[in-house]
C-alpha cells in the first residue's frame, strides 16, 4: 500500500512558526501521521471490488455456455423442421 509520506519534524517547525505551542504541534503531525495510516489506496480498493465480484463473474461464465447449449438446441430442431 503506497501512502504519502512528508517530514514531520518540519512541518512542526513550520507549525511552531506560525505560533503554535510545542506539545499542540507535535499533537497536531501525529494525528495528521495516524489518520494517513487508514487511508485506502485505489490498487487496495480495486483488489477488494475484484474479490467481491469475482461470484459474479462465475455465474455469467456459466449462463453464458447455458445460453450457447440452448441456441445451439434450438438451431438444431429449426434446421431439423426445414431440412
Amino acid at each position: 500500500m503506497t501512502t504519502v509520506t512528508f517530514d514531520t519534524l518540519e512541518l512542526v517547525d513550520k507549525l511552531k512558526s506560525a505560533g503554535i505551542p510545542q506539545a499542540q504541534a507535535e499533537a497536531v503531525v501525529r494525528v495528521i501521521s495516524e489518520a494517513q495510516e487508514s487511508l485506502i489506496t485505489r490498487d487496495h480498493l480495486d483488489s477488494r471490488l475484484d474479490r467481491a465480484t469475482a461470484p459474479i463473474h462465475t455465474d455469467l461464465a456459466v449462463l453464458k455456455w447455458m445460453m450457447g447449449a440452448v441456441l445451439a438446441g434450438v438451431l438444431s430442431l429449426v434446421l431439423k423442421a426445414f431440412f
